[in-house]
This record gives structure tokens, C-alpha cells and sequence, in this order.
């Protein structure tokens, strides 16, 4: 058989049906969902696709059915009689994960926290916000910086709380403020068996057990559905200052910001944009940017304190190249700069119509993000995929894009190649599969690489004493 025959015969590389264990929902479920939530139910087709749907590439049957929580109370009702009737359930925020976490692969309810976005308690003198889940990144701030706050995690999308609590989300600005992991300091949780439970307290630091509220972030909804968050916020800062700075290469780029952070300048923001993805850019944000490798920083503190660092990362730059400074003072030049870059996936999509992102999320020691970066960016473009590249590679972190094409399954198991021989280099470099997306279902094999099947039984045993009945998000993490 031909190479090309051969590829027209292997199935899609995000065909799931192998892996599709739809679980039935019994009537008399379907009797008591009905009795005991009434209009905060769905069974709607068009709803229940809306909830069977992410940003990633696959293609799931969409849930059962959908609830609308709108109290702890209702998550905790709902839980057991799923537990009840071993139906699962999927609990859904802002539909923006990149890696089917949100999918039903083995049916069941699809749990909407929507409606659950009231904000709990601003606590302006200890630093701390206590909200729902449903609040969304957006709302949060909008709130807070009326007490001169905010809420520095910055993924991009306007992610719920409880979404970026359960995929430890980080962003744009982790490099100064840490990720979710290092932010979140209570939870109230429900459990599997509908028990409603808190992990943690608003106070900064404490010894007191195992510390179970690390635990559930980043579990992406397999052990407890979060009701409850409490968070670190921090001042507003006096002066803010963000810039664009041009480079020859990517090479050039990458060495910049090596330098920057092992100097421990202080630079709250520091993106990497390749010129393929600044083309895309423009196009889509109506956006002039030369078109060739981009560092956008954004710089936090006191005016000197602004100044002192802009003038330090200035000039690390140009000894590598870099030059066309340009400078974005104003709240609207800055919002302008971080909503281009925020919107690098959907301006990439935009640029290959009908094409779907298969998007890496590796992060390396900062002393091997150059070797990492640079050999992979050789690969992708010799592989003749159309790709973006952006990457907050103040903390190693950085993003493929392969732009391919649904259909061509082909196509599709070369950029999973790509990805492959990526991932692969990041462990081999100390680094990790995922630095902010998390594992869902795309990403399982690459977990079993880089923990080890011992990791893996530990994190099974775990799942098996607080959910024994595999109704949490099931068929996800491993």
C-alpha cells in the first residue's frame, strides 16, 4: 500500500470513538433531575451541544443533559443523585479549555456554574476575594479595582474562576505573579457524594494537614466540583508601563529574555510573538506591528521604579538586536497591545478558514527554553503546517499553534507528530508537558511519560477514594 493510500485509510488523529464509554441516563434520573430542578434543567439539542463543546479539536457526542446550579446546594443535590444512579457528571464554566476537559466521553450531565457568579467577600485590607465559580476573570477585576485590586491571572480568554481553579491557570502575567496554584488560599468543595467540604483558610501561610486545597487545583473537575474560591489579589500598581520591542530572529528574542529574568529585573509581563503570528495579528486586530519577531512586555512598580526597568530591559535588548522601540503608555494603548495578543488564536483560526488549533502548552527551565524553542520552531516549519507561535517565556512557558485541517487526517497525525517531538524535549529538559492548559484528554499519554506509571497509581488512588464511583469528569487526566 502507497504512503498516501495508507494515510487515507488511518483514522482522524482525534478520533475518540475508541474511547467513548457513554454511561445511560436511567428515566427515573431523568424523573427526579426534572422534580428536583425544573427550569434549571436542559435537554435541548442545541443546549446540550453548546456544553459538548471546547476549543479543542475534538468532536464528542454533546451530554445527556444539562443543570444549571445556582447554590452549593444545587451542586451538592445534584451530585448525589448522580452518585446515586452512577450517571456522571461535568462540570462546565466559560467552554474555553483547549484540551476537552468539558467533553462527555461517557455521557452524563453537564453541571453549568454560570449562574453561580456572585462575588462572596472583598477582604481589602488582607489582600482577598472570596467569590463563585462562575465569575469570570473580567467580572473579577471590574470589581476590585474600585478598592484599588486586581486579580493578576491573566490566561487570555475570559475563563471563569472556577474553570482556571480546576486547570491551574496561569497567563501573561505569571512571571511576577505566580499561576493559580500560588493564588488560591480557600475552597469550598463539594465531593462526589454531595458532602460539601472546605480545604484551607484566608490566612497566608498554614501546617495544618495535608494540604488538600493544592490537591483539588488543578484536578479539573475528577475530584469535587469548587462552589467557593478564595484568592490573593494584589495593590494596583502606581505606574504601569508596556512596550514592543522588534528582533533579526527568534534567537535573538529568546536570549533577550533570558537575560532579563536571570538579571531578576522585575518585569510583571514578557510575550513572545513570532512574525507569522504578528501577520496574523494585524490582519485580524487591524493592527500595523512590523511583521517580524516580538517581545511585548508590560512593566509594573513605582514611576522610577518603571523607568529604572524599562531602561535595564531596553538595553539588554539591543545588545541582542532588538530595536523599534515603541511604548504604550496609556490605559488604551495597553489594552490595544494585550487584546491583539490575547486574541493570537482566534486571529490564527481566522487566517486558514475551516482549520482547527492543535496547540502545545510545554514549559522548560528558562536556561533551556532557547534550545527547546529554536529546535521546534525548525521542525514546525519544515514540516510545511501552517502554525503561530506566542509564548509568556518569562517563566519558559510557550505555544505552538498547528493550523490544520479537521478533515485531513493526515495532516492532523503530522502535527501530532510535531507535538510529540516537542513534548518529548520538554521532559528531557526538565520541563513539562503542559504549563497552564492541563492534561484532559489530549494530553494523557504525555502525563504517563512525564510523571511515571508510579505517579499515575498514586493519582488513580486518590481518584478511587474520593470519587469511587467514577462519576467526576470521568475518562480525563489518566
Amino acid at each position: 500500500m502507497s504512503a498516501s493510500a495508507e494515510a487515507a485509510t488511518r483514522p482522524h488523529a482525534h478520533d475518540l470513538s475508541a474511547h467513548l464509554q457513554p454511561r445511560p441516563l436511567p428515566d427515573a434520573l431523568s424523573q427526579a433531575l426534572q422534580q428536583r430542578f425544573g427550569t434549571q434543567l436542559a435537554t435541548s439539542l442545541a443546549l446540550r451541544e453548546q456544553h459538548g463543546r471546547d476549543e479543542s479539536v475534538y468532536n464528542v457526542p454533546p451530554p445527556d443533559a444539562v443543570v444549571f446550579a445556582e447554590s452549593t446546594e444545587d451542586v451538592a443535590d445534584l451530585l448525589q443523585l448522580a452518585t446515586q444512579y452512577r450517571v456522571p457528571v461535568i462540570p462546565f464554566g466559560a467552554g474555553s479549555s483547549l484540551e476537552g476537559h468539558l467533553l462527555a466521553v461517557q455521557g452524563g450531565i453537564s453541571l453549568d456554574l454560570n449562574r453561580m457568579n456572585q462575588i462572596v467577600a472583598i477582604n481589602a485590607e488582607d489582600l482577598t476575594v472570596t467569590v463563585q465559580p462562575g465569575v469570570t476573570r473580567k467580572q473579577l477585576n471590574e470589581a476590585l479595582r474600585h478598592d484599588g485590586l486586581f486579580f493578576p491571572i491573566d490566561p487570555g480568554a475570559d475563563a471563569s474562576i472556577g474553570g482556571m481553579c480546576a486547570t491551574r491557570a496561569s497567563g501573561t502575567n505569571a512571571v511576577r505573579y505566580g499561576t493559580m496554584r500560588e493564588n488560591v488560599l480557600a475552597l469550598e468543595v463539594v465531593t462526589s457524594a454531595g458532602e460539601v467540604v472546605r480545604t484551607g483558610t484566608r490566612a497566608r501561610k498554614s501546617s495544618a494537614g495535608y494540604d488538600l486545597t493544592r490537591l483539588m487545583v488543578g484536578s479539573e473537575g475528577t475530584l469535587g466540583v469548587m462552589t467557593e474560591i478564595t484568592l490573593r489579589v494584589h495593590p494596583l500598581p502606581e505606574a504601569v508601563s508596556a512596550a514592543t520591542c522588534m528582533f533579526p530572529g527568534i534567537a535573538e528574542a529568546v536570549q533577550t529574555v533570558i537575560q532579563i529574568i536571570q538579571l531578576g529585573v522585575p518585569i510583571a509581563r514578557c510575550e513572545l510573538i513570532d512574525a507569522n503570528s504578528v501577520r496574523m495579528v494585524n490582519a485580524y486586530s487591524k493592527m500595523e506591528l512590523p511583521e517580524s519577531p516580538m517581545l511585548l512586555m508590560e512593566f509594573h512598580g513605582s514611576p522610577a521604579g518603571v523607568e529604572e526597568q524599562a531602561a535595564t530591559v531596553q538595553e539588554i535588548a539591543s545588545d541582542n538586536g532588538g530595536a523599534d522601540f515603541q511604548w504604550a503608555v496609556t490605559p488604551e494603548e495597553r489594552t490595544r497591545l494585550w487584546t491583539a495578543r490575547h486574541n493570537a488564536l482566534f486571529a490564527a483560526l481566522a487566517s486558514r478558514p475551516g482549520c482547527r488549533a492543535i496547540s502545545t502548552d510545554t514549559c522548560v527551565p528558562i536556561s533551556r527554553l532557547a534550545d527547546c524553542l529554536l529546535v521546534s520552531a525548525e521542525e514546525t516549519v519544515a514540516s510545511g503546517i501552517p502554525f503561530f507561535l506566542v509564548g509568556h517565556v518569562g517563566d519558559g512557558n510557550f505555544h505552538f499553534g498547528y493550523l490544520v485541517d479537521p478533515e485531513d487526517a493526515d495532516e492532523c497525525a503530522r502535527a501530532e507528530q510535531l507535538n510529540h517531538a516537542l513534548v518529548s524535549r520538554a521532559i528531557e529538559m526538565g520541563g513539562t508537558c503542559t504549563g497552564e492548559h492541563g492534561i484532559g484528554l489530549h494530553k494523557m499519554g504525555f502525563l504517563r511519560h512525564e510523571a511515571g506509571e508510579g505517579a499515575i497509581a498514586m493519582m488513580r488512588a486518590i481518584k478511587q477514594a474520593l470519587d469511587p464511583h467514577n462519576i467526576l469528569n470521568p475518562g480525563k487526566i489518566f
